[in-house]
């Protein structure tokens, strides 16, 4: 764990930084003497406290365009000098049932969910190679536990986030350079404001209504900062976990899923193990 009277500065890029849970991600490592990296689609200096304009770089980005989420990373590196912490915050929300989404609306999910966090990915790569050291951080989200009525392209989009990332921490490890997935509950932020819905189909009206009476009487929302507290715990520490679970909704969620799924799979073992049996080789047909 890294010691908190440690003075040595790191460097963040943080995307979707301008609100939410990113700009709470920003202002924890300013304030700790950090330097950031904050890029977003729309930002301002402006919008963080002026006392550290110096160890600040304001970036505005558009992550779904791979050509300018790899200049962005060239400056940040040619600013700072180094990169040491990568937090892939940037999100959307598509709200509706999957028979309701629209092409543009299904594609437009993933671009930023998982090839915006690919294409950052891809570009600090190199840097962090070279330094062998570093840390990258996908935020993911309660949906990647499961997928649910109204929000499965945005858990699809998290999923396929989440096996990209398990197979980049097993590839960026020879490098020495950590990787973790965040998988966060509630907060307030602008999420569900942003978000954009599908038109919907009449037929879907009961189940659209329960799914709505969940949300008003399950919902527990957070404040930010506490996400930005955790955050600062992972990566401080000297061995971070691949996976990290913010609250105890999401927490408890996991294990119940989980064994829900390891419930079935037992029950249906007899059925799995039969569908495997090692045969030579078909002979070919020249």
């Amino acid at each position: 764990m890294r010691d908190p009277s440690d003075t040595a500065a790191r460097t963040w890029f943080i995307t979707g930084a301008s609100r939410g849970l990113g700009r709470a991600f920003t202002t924890a490592a300013l304030e700790r003497g950090d330097r950031v990296v904050a890029a977003a689609r729309t930002i301002a200096a402006e919008d963080f406290d002026e006392r550290h304009t110096e160890r600040l770089l304001v970036l505005p980005l558009d992550l779904t365009d791979r050509t300018a989420v790899f200049a962005a990373v060239a400056t940040a590196i040619e600013h700072f000098g180094r990169l040491d912490i990568v937090v892939n915050n940037a999100g959307t929300l598509s709200l509706g049932m999957i028979e309701e989404f629209t092409e543009q609306q299904a594609r437009a999910q993933f671009d930023v969910n998982l090839f915006g966090a690919l294409w950052v990915s891809q570009a600090v790569l190199p840097q962090l190679r070279t330094q062998r050291a570093g840390h990258i951080v996908q935020i993911s989200s309660i949906a990647a536990l499961g997928g649910f009525p109204s929000t499965g392209l945005y858990s699809a989009s998290k999923f396929a986030l989440e096996g990209m990332t398990e197979a980049l921490a097993l590839e960026a490890a020879a490098f020495n350079i950590k990787v973790s997935i965040v998988q966060p509950g509630g907060y307030w932020t602008n999420l569900y404001q942003d978000m954009t819905t599908t038109t919907s189909v009449d037929a879907y009206d009961p189940l659209r209504a329960q799914v709505q009476a969940q949300w008003a009487h399950g919902s527990v929302d957070s404040e930010p900062r506490l996400a930005a507290e955790a955050l600062l715990t992972l990566v401080d520490s000297d061995e971070p976990p691949l996976r990290l679970l913010l609250g105890s909704t999401v927490y408890d969620l996991a294990f119940d899923l989980s064994q829900r799924r390891m419930d079935i799979w037992a029950s249906w073992e007899q059925v799995s193990r039969a569908a495997e049996h090692a045969v030579p080789a078909p002979e070919s047909d020249r």
